[in-house]
């Protein structure tokens, strides 16, 4: 197969296109043909050296995946010639991919496999993050920061199909009124307005910045308020005023999604599947494909998604 080799890590120009063989499924996986691929900033961190994969996922760049299942274990759950898309450990980034079978989803009715496979980092992340952890409900005020990337264009779209009230940072206008397009109440562009003046008073904020933003994600929390936190990339040290946690009995958490054990993964799946599938398939939430890349073109892929100047995800186009 052919497949993006990583030769050290370091800038984009370490990609490369190379071949290999194919993978074997073991009786609970199955290998999909893979026809699109996500492309996320963990991909970013795992190639720069600075997010190892686990030590028995595949070094392969390539976190989600859409496309037809190829060879199925005997206690997958899955036959050959399903069209589905996946949460990987690794590997997307290549003609054939190996997956545990709890992580597929079938492809939502409607959606082309570029959008489909723009779907599980993004909706795991989301769902784990937003709904599983930070328990956001019906009426609540949420923020989310980086309301265009992969993340916040999900991020708002469920919190509005559930009944949130969603506020969103953005780098730029264009950014902003993209968000509210898709359901954010509001948005406003972070380099020129402070989002603590403006949003004051939410109940749950999913972050992705880090330390750059602990001190005023906090003093922007309502009483009882959440902080989840999904990324650090602004910082991953921060001095916390701990008697305003005190005060406004404030829970700061978050979570990874990669290092969970394969069964809540699988888990997450089946809440998705029951809860959000319907949403995707009505067309009330939608996969935001900014751009799609030939699977020769990895490393201009993520010079772009580096740049960030896109809104909702960039895909490699493999088969």
């Amino acid at each position: 197969m052919r497949f993006i080799s990583l030769d050290a890590p370091g800038g984009p120009e370490m990609l490369h296109l190379s071949e290999g063989a194919e993978p074997t499924p073991g009786p609970a996986e199955v290998v999909i043909r893979v026809e699109a691929a996500g492309v996320n900033r963990p991909d970013l961190q795992q190639r720069a050296g600075k997010y190892p994969p686990p030590p028995d996922a595949s070094p392969i760049l390539g976190l989600e995946v859409a496309g037809i299942v190829a060879a199925a274990g005997a206690e997958s759950g899955l036959r050959e010639g399903e069209s589905v898309c996946a949460l990987t450990p690794g590997g997307g980034y290549a003609e054939y991919c190996l997956v545990p079978g709890v992580q597929c989803l079938p492809v939502p009715r409607g959606l082309s496999m570029e959008e489909a496979a723009g779907i599980p980092e993004t909706f795991f992340t989301v769902w784990a993050n937003v709904f599983q952890i930070g328990k956001l409900a019906v009426g609540e005020r949420f923020l989310v920061h980086g309301g265009s990337s992969g993340i916040g264009t999900t991020a708002i779209q469920l919190a509005h199909a559930f009944g949130a009230t969603v506020f969103t940072t953005a780098g730029s206008e264009a950014k902003c009124r993209a968000c509210e397009a898709i359901g954010a109440t509001r948005a406003i562009n972070y380099k020129e307005r402070d989002f603590v003046t403006e949003f004051a008073g939410v109940d749950l904020i999913l972050d992705i910045v880090g330390a750059a933003y602990t001190p005023r994600n906090i003093d922007c929390l309502a009483p009882r308020g959440r902080l989840v936190q999904i990324a650090v990339q602004k910082g991953v040290e921060a001095t916390v005023n701990l008697a305003k946690v005190m005060q406004k009995r404030l829970t700061i958490t978050g979570s990874t999604m990669r290092p969970r054990p394969v069964a809540e993964k699988g888990a997450i799946a089946r809440e998705l599947y029951d809860k959000v599938w319907p949403l995707l398939e009505s067309g009330r939430v939608k996969v935001l494909v900014d751009r799609v890349f030939p699977l020769a073109e990895a490393a201009e892929a993520h010079r772009y998604l580096e740049a960030g100047e896109h809104i909702g995800k960039v895909i490699l186009k493999v088969a």
